[in-house]
């Protein structure tokens, strides 16, 4: 991978993160500028979607965080802190639930980078749920966990494997498919594997494999 390579994956994630962040932070600016019109004087509908706007923010970050950041590969990172803060992120959507105990052996547990592989395949599983649906995790045993995803159109698109598995040029890489390329960097990176296993009527889901069970 040469430098123009780099400086463009780097330049699709920051486009990226931006975009995902426009719309809390831009409602929290809004509601803050009908208060001032108002003198600081508002109804409850202004407040709440002051509040509502300012923690999906916050959760938005804390996910791209544990997603992107080097934090998400901390020891202290735990599976219950990845249900946690997924459970946030997705709390404004009323379309998409969860539905899986973190207590649970999952399959990479111990895995150092786990949690943050598991962040990045869950949101993995958002984008090809176009309608919303049921997402869970169990253990698929042999050190490996799978994810799945159930809900109306549920589908991987092509172009969206294509880009998870690497086979797409970084020079063709698009903002839609920048998340998918860089799950499987890191999960490259961090002695995994992602990859669809099934795929059914409104079914799908990713097998989450550590290849290197010494990290």
């Amino acid at each position: 991978m040469n430098d123009a390579d780099n400086i463009n994956i780097l330049e699709l994630m920051a486009s990226k993160i931006c975009h995902d962040l426009i719309s809390p932070v831009g409602a929290i600016s809004n509601g803050v500028e009908i208060l001032e019109e108002l003198g600081g004087e508002a109804d409850s509908d202004i407040t709440d979607l002051i509040e509502f706007s300012a923690n999906q923010a916050n959760a938005k970050l804390k996910t791209m965080r544990l997603a992107y950041g080097i934090g998400g590969s901390d020891a202290s990172i735990k599976t219950e802190d990845v249900h946690k803060i997924f459970g946030e992120f997705i709390s404004g959507e009323a379309r998409l639930s969860q539905d899986w105990n973190p207590h649970d052996d999952l399959g990479n547990q111990p895995q150092k980078g786990f949690p943050k592989i598991l962040m990045l395949s869950l949101l993995l599983i958002i984008d090809a749920l176009p309608k919303g649906g049921v997402i869970s995790v169990k253990s698929g045993g042999d050190n490996t966990t799978i994810i799945t995803g159930k809900g109306e159109n549920a589908h991987f698109r092509d172009e969206y494997i294509h880009a998870l598995e690497h086979k797409t040029p970084p020079s063709k890489l698009e903002p839609k498919l920048i998340h998918a390329y860089i799950t499987g960097l890191l999960a490259n990176n961090y002695g995994f594997i992602v990859e669809p296993c099934e795929a059914e009527n409104n079914f799908i889901s990713l097998r989450l494999k550590a290849t290197n069970v010494s990290l």
